[in-house]
């Protein structure tokens, strides 16, 4: 440990610092966008928005170094896919009626499929991995202050809404009889749940990203069952898993995502263990 935190204080150990403070505030999003995902039970459309992600950055590589629009960063072209998965999904769901797994299922397919298919015809060398499986010690400056815009725009809707968020959370049917616009709400979410799943491609990647956004989450509702609470803990522990899962993938020359992961996952079962022999559950 006490060698841990002499290399931190190295000037070459910049990046690792980097990574802990991306990891630190990306979790404010993670927690409270996680809790929403964990009580309205939509982690399945949030698999299927970080897939079409994938989708969004094979166009965008593709634009960029083929048709040389420079301004089309994989970044962008992430947001805009993840964010049409969810906004489909949500929409179809809402006005179509149509069976909301099938239609999952075949967005979830959809996006990863063109984003492969034009990943393979982009000319040089493109890292398809590190969008797969992320790396969170390669981020730079300007992705911390995108998390912090993040937390941002997750936070200001989330406090000036918290009453309305909270209702559509546990009861949506009953909140819509309150006069709540249920329906813009959930798209609401929707589009940001797509926001917070693009930065956390960085971290854990696509494949891993929504162990990390609803593990926190479903950990913390071991434990408590409000929802304020929920977000709050959520947040503790996100941050807590990132911070631990870079040191010891640090110590043991690991990949960071996977030992983020599984760390969370163990926590999230000694939860359950624990939230079950206590009654809660």
């Amino acid at each position: 440990m006490t060698q841990l935190l002499h290399d931190l204080l190295l000037p070459e150990m910049g990046f690792l610092r980097n990574a802990l403070l991306i990891g630190a505030f990306s979790s404010i999003a993670l927690g409270v966008i996680g809790t929403m995902v964990v009580t309205r039970r939509i982690s399945s459309i949030a698999g299927a928005s970080s897939h079409a992600a994938l989708g969004g950055v094979g166009v965008a590589l593709f634009l960029q170094r083929v048709c040389l629009w420079e301004w089309c960063t994989p970044t962008i072209g992430a947001v805009i896919g993840a964010m049409a998965a969810s906004l489909l999904v949500g929409i179809v769901n809402l006005y179509a009626r149509e069976r909301e797994d099938t239609i999952i299922g075949v967005v979830w397919a959809l996006g990863m499929s063109i984003g492969l298919l034009f990943l393979a015809r982009t000319p040089g060398y493109v890292d398809w991995q590190g969008y797969l499986f992320g790396n969170i010690l390669l981020l730079e400056q300007q992705d911390l202050y995108m998390t912090l815009g993040l937390d941002a725009i997750v936070l200001i809707p989330t406090l000036l809404f918290y009453n309305n968020v909270l209702a559509m959370s546990f009861d949506g049917t009953f909140a819509e009889l309150r006069g709540v616009r249920g329906r813009l709400i959930y798209l609401v979410l929707l589009a940001l749940t797509a926001l917070t799943i693009v930065l956390m491609i960085n971290v854990v990647g696509i494949i891993l990203v929504i162990a990390l956004l609803t593990l926190p989450a479903a950990t913390a509702g071991c434990f408590t069952r409000h929802l304020w609470s929920m977000m709050g803990l959520a947040t503790v522990l996100s941050a807590f898993f990132v911070t631990a899962g870079l040191l010891v993938s640090y110590c043991y020359r690991l990949p960071s995502g996977p030992v983020i992961v599984v760390l969370a996952a163990l926590f999230y079962v000694a939860g359950l263990v624990v939230s079950a022999r206590s009654g809660r559950r």
